[in-house]
């Protein structure tokens, strides 16, 4: 689903680097597990409360970026450049 790919390749983008293994394992459970993508959406965009295996840190991360308060037009998907950046 294109909103989920934008959606979240901007947040890993921008969180990944940052993040603790036990998170890195939440945000890989999270984009893995449900089997229907339009979830993760309703969840990130706070539309329905997530289940309580998929209500941690990382949705709470995923879920104030879905909120965009900058207002960054988010458009389409990052360049993978930059997974060879150092973090910053």
């Amino acid at each position: 689903m294109l909103e989920n790919c934008i959606l979240l390749s901007l947040f890993a983008k921008e969180n990944l680097a940052r993040m603790s293994e036990e998170q890195l394992n939440r945000y890989d459970r999270l984009i893995n597990e449900p089997s229907n993508d339009w979830d993760i959406y309703y969840w990130a965009t706070e539309a329905k409360p997530p289940p309580a295996e998929f209500d941690t840190d990382v949705m709470a991360m995923l879920r104030e970026f879905a909120k965009n308060r900058n207002r960054e037009q988010r458009l389409r998907q990052p360049d993978l450049e930059y997974l060879f950046e150092p973090p910053r």
